[in-house]
């Protein structure tokens, strides 16, 4: 009982959360994803560690999808599920993509993501879904037809609340007030990709995620590891994810620019400067922008786990954030004026 005590103390000490959206869940800061590692690319005990790391830590989120390896990932994290208390994670799943070579197979309409939303609760070995998202936007269905699907799916009590990933300002809108009109329930998150290199979600996702109540949970922070400050110019570590013969098919390595290095370089004396590491000062970037509720990380060694949620030690100033800004200097700019636009920027015409 003592070291539970301590072991909560400690959580209550360094992780910090925040609410989903207009819901009762309360998200950690970090969270912990498994695109391309559990199930797939990293070994099941070496997961496994991971994630009971991550749990320690006051992690309280765990991502995954039906389509990564094809459900593999979700019976990892089923079996990992049986290892912990249920009640104590939030789960995170998603359907939209193919799960086999036939066309039905896919999609957002209401017969695939019932029968998407079973085969997952079946792979996950869990009796509800805290979480579940549209992976993508299907423009071959109803949006009508989507948000209802959702709503009965919560209705039937398979899953608890539901969110997007990588929806449109517009198509998120529209999600809202079809909901709204016909008494449904309404989405609670959205889930994009959003670091230091793609800020696309400043455009306009941000400011409706936040008007309309959806919690942001951003994946990718760390543009799988480039925004570590392990990859220096002409060099390529051996055990990272770029030099892995799995986990590299879809490494951004066209960001791998002279710019981006000489850039990266000075990020790091900055960060070196202030006490934290590259990592550090990626992931606080991002939780400094207001309507993010948390970050996913993905691990293939405890270590990993350790030094991103070690960040929540650290802080930035306004100044700190001003000063990293002016090193990226890739803020999205008014096509007319070329003044910043964004987020949190107040918009002042032509």
């Amino acid at each position: 009982m003592a070291n539970e005590y301590r072991l909560l103390k400690h959580i209550k000490k360094h992780m910090k959360y925040r609410k989903l959206g207009n819901s009762g869940l309360q998200i950690s800061e970090i969270s912990f994803g498994t695109w391309l590692t559990v199930g797939y690319a990293v070994q099941k005990n070496v997961a496994f560690d991971c994630m009971k790391k991550a749990l320690e830590l006051g992690v309280n989120f765990i991502d995954t999808a039906d389509i990564y390896n094809t459900g593999e990932s979700e019976m990892a994290v089923g079996e990992f599920l049986k290892t912990i208390n249920r009640e104590e994670v939030i789960v995170g799943t998603k359907a939209f993509g193919p799960m086999s070579q036939h066309w039905m197979t896919q999609g957002l309409s209401l017969r695939h993501l019932r029968n998407a939303c079973e085969a997952s609760l079946q792979r996950l070995k869990t009796d509800y879904i805290d979480l579940y998202q549209c992976h993508r936007y299907d423009v071959d269905t109803p949006l009508e037809e989507t948000c209802y699907a959702m709503h009965n799916l919560i209705e039937r009590g398979y899953i608890l609340h539901w969110g997007v990933s990588q929806w449109t300002a517009v198509q998120i809108t529209n999600a809202v007030r079809i909901c709204e009109k016909n008494n449904w329930r309404k989405p609670i998150s959205n889930q994009p990709i959003y670091n230091m290199l793609n800020r696309g979600l400043e455009y306009d996702v941000m400011d409706v995620c936040a008007t309309e109540g959806l919690g942001i949970v951003v994946y990718s922070p760390l543009s799988q590891g480039l925004l570590t400050g392990k990859y220096t110019k002409g060099n390529i570590p051996d055990d990272s994810r770029a030099a892995h013969a799995l986990m590299n098919a879809y490494f951004p390595t066209k960001r791998m620019t002279d710019d981006f290095f000489d850039k990266i370089e000075l990020l790091k004396q900055k960060a070196t400067s202030w006490g934290m590491t590259m990592s550090n000062l990626a992931l606080l970037w991002i939780l400094n922008r207001t309507p993010i509720t948390s970050t996913i990380i993905g691990a293939s060694r405890i270590e990993q786990v350790e030094e991103n949620v070690a960040s929540l030690k650290h802080s930035l100033t306004t100044a700190q954030v001003e000063e990293i800004d002016s090193i990226l200097d890739n803020a999205p700019v008014d096509q007319y004026t070329g003044a910043r636009i964004g987020h949190g920027i107040i918009k002042r015409g032509y």
